[in-house]
């Protein structure tokens, strides 16, 4: 799995023009699948972004992490993460996982979110999203697993 993490001080994701999820301050997780991905990698990482210590304290030192500040998550599954654009001008996706594994992969990884303690919303698997993110600092962290 592969994540970009952005403190956002707030977010959406629409589908045709509808809203279908908003946050306000908080973490929004941009969530690429692997095509050999399982849940131990999901849990590991949910309780990675829930625990990271990437909002300030009182000064203004990375010490806080989302549970500590009440921060909530809008998780976008995001398969152009695993794009391969090292050869030629179109990138590969052959490392992403196909839809019928990376799904449910993305459905345990937001439980497993809910379960450490955030209130978490979510895009539409596989729908072609537009997500608004009004990134906090700009803080965005990479994480890999």
């Amino acid at each position: 799995m592969r994540i970009v993490v952005q403190r956002v001080i707030k977010a959406s994701v629409s589908v045709d023009g509808k809203v279908v999820g908003h946050i306000g301050p908080g973490l929004v997780v941009l969530l690429g699948v692997a095509r050999d991905d399982g849940e131990k990698q999901a849990r590991f990482l949910a309780s990675k972004v829930a625990n990271l210590r990437i909002f300030a304290d009182e000064q203004s030192k990375f010490n806080l992490s989302a549970l500590e500040v009440g921060a909530e998550a809008l998780v976008v599954s995001q398969f152009t993460l695993y794009g391969d654009a090292r050869k030629g001008r179109r990138p590969s996706f052959s490392k992403a996982a196909p839809p019928e594994i990376a799904e449910p992969l993305v459905e345990a990884f937001v439980a497993f979110l809910e379960e450490e303690g955030l209130h978490v919303e979510t895009g539409i698997f596989g729908g072609m999203m537009l997500v608004e993110i009004h990134n906090d600092g700009p803080v965005t962290i990479i994480l890999e697993k």
